[in-house]
């Protein structure tokens, strides 16, 4: 069951409610594999970025219907994870220049 942490990973999110997290909580948050569990995205977390993490919170977000006139359509849905860094750690990717 040893997956790829970037199947796992999908993508950093970085919005400014989530840069706000990073700064105060020393949190960071990815979009993850709808199919991944905690377990799953914390082994991923350490592996793919090289940093100790203290727990995962999952957010899971369901597609809103959209409507264009008469046709209808709908966005797909999200799997967030808020990954918590151990008291220390900092991860590079994120930091300012």
């Amino acid at each position: 069951m040893n997956k790829d942490p970037h199947q796992i990973l999908v993508r950093p999110l970085l919005t400014e409610k989530m840069t706000g997290l990073k700064e105060q909580l020393n949190k960071i948050c990815f979009l993850v594999n709808p199919k991944s569990n905690k377990i799953e995205i914390k082994q991923a977390a350490e592996e793919a970025l090289k940093v100790k993490i203290d727990s995962v919170h999952i957010i899971n977000t369901k597609g809103k219907t959209k409507r264009l006139g008469r046709f209808e359509g709908k966005r797909s849905d999200l799997k967030k994870a808020i990954l918590t860094l151990k008291k220390g750690e900092k991860l590079e990717l994120f930091e300012g220049v």
